[in-house]
């Protein structure tokens, strides 16, 4: 996602999708506690920050700290902090995994090969997220339907078998319009890099800015065939799904 919009023109539609998102996430904390929500820390991810501590939903937040993540990326931590008096747990990769990756296949093996970059993923984000929604019922993404074809038929509403819990994706019939109206009529803090040819913002060594033209998804994993990039975060019915907004 790239902040492209200046205008605070409200969408059509776009009440109407706000309430219902609101209600989604009501009925999360009233039908599903504990729940949580996995942030990134993107654009979209904090529309739903702002929406949760603005309206003191029950629903906690957390966020996985790979231990490589760009340093703006880190200071919209201390802007959440500062906005709603509100820190967001962190999860981090096991170090003992981390220190034998590295010792053993390098810093940044995962440039050679789609195994080594899946491996690196698993032990800086998979299994992170395990540990992040063990003993809750349900679990929130801020994935949208517009991001790729990926995410076309994504319910607002699904079973990850995967981590026998709920999941809900309140923001899928959001557009990106939507979101950046959400922020800027709010004066929601958001990740610098979007103003900067970043709409997908990942691990630092694994994101670039894009060039005008270029799919939204085309700065993260570059090197890699389109068809091998996932990141092992997001299954439906047991398999995984492609993602590029992580």
């Amino acid at each position: 996602m790239q902040n492209t919009s200046s205008t605070t023109t409200e969408p059509v539609g776009f009440a109407d999708r706000l309430n219902a998102t609101k209600a989604i996430l009501e009925r999360i904390a009233a039908n599903f506690s504990p729940a949580v929500f996995a942030s990134s820390l993107a654009a979209e991810d904090m529309v739903l920050t702002d929406l949760i501590l603005r309206d003191k939903t029950a629903i906690g937040i957390f966020s996985l700290e790979t231990g490589r993540l760009p340093a703006a990326t880190l200071d919209v931590l201390a802007k959440v902090k500062q906005t709603y008096d509100y820190q967001i747990k962190l999860f981090y990769p096991n170090p003992d995994a981390v220190a034998n990756y590295v010792e053993n296949k390098g810093l940044n093996a995962f440039y050679d090969s789609v195994e080594l970059r899946k491996e690196c993923c698993h032990i800086r984000k998979v299994e992170p997220l395990g540990r992040a929604l063990a003993d809750n019922k349900a679990w929130i993404t801020g994935q949208r339907r517009s991001q790729s074809s990926t995410r076309a038929s994504l319910d607002v509403q699904e079973h990850d078998a995967a981590h026998g819990l709920e999941k809900f994706n309140p923001l899928a019939d959001w557009s990106e319009e939507d979101v950046w109206h959400y922020i800027r009529s709010n004066q929601v803090p958001y990740n610098a890099l979007h103003d900067q040819g970043y709409p997908s913002i990942g691990c630092e060594p694994c994101t670039r800015a894009i060039q005008p033209g270029e799919d939204i998804r085309a700065g993260r994993w570059w090197w890699e065939n389109p068809d091998s990039k996932e990141c092992g975060l997001h299954v439906v019915d047991g398999k995984l799904v492609r993602i590029k907004a992580i």
